[in-house]
């Protein structure tokens, strides 16, 4: 069974911010000769990690909202840049916007069931990184999304 991550992403404005951080990272990566892989390095690795490989995704909270994902593609291991041992979550590229969903601060990353994800946004106002995220909510409630 599936299971995905949910994460916070700090100091990210927006999603096309996130995306050009992402870029930007590759970009660095390449220029310093490393592996262009796009990696997230986390304290802790998931006990789960077989459901979270099984087709599972890390959905971005970005401004108190959870506002896209990405497929997690691999779970390894790293070292930092203060040479401690770390999980590296090893991401495909592309960053799927999805409905936007308040969700409060946490720390760290958590399990998401795949029964409690968001739906993938198909194009219109949804993706719009203005519109806050309870005006949203609330015009999807009266129809008008």
């Amino acid at each position: 069974m599936t299971v995905h991550l949910i994460k916070l992403a700090v100091g990210i404005d927006s999603l096309s911010h996130l995306s050009e951080r992402q870029t930007q990272r590759l970009a660095d990566a390449a220029a310093a000769g490393e592996t262009t892989a796009l990696r997230h390095l986390t304290r802790s690795t998931p006990r789960r990690s077989d459901e979270v490989l099984d087709g599972g995704s890390i959905y971005w909270v970005i401004k108190g909202a959870v506002r896209a994902r990405q497929r997690i593609v691999d779970i390894d291991t790293a070292i930092n840049y203060k040479g401690l041992p770390r999980c590296a979550l090893i991401f495909d590229p592309e960053l799927v916007p999805v409905r936007a969903r308040p969700c409060r601060a946490f720390q760290g990353w958590r399990y998401l069931e795949s029964a409690d994800v968001p739906e993938d946004a198909i194009g219109g106002p949804d993706q719009s990184d203005d519109m806050p995220v309870e005006m949203l909510e609330e015009l999807r409630a009266l129809g008008l999304l």
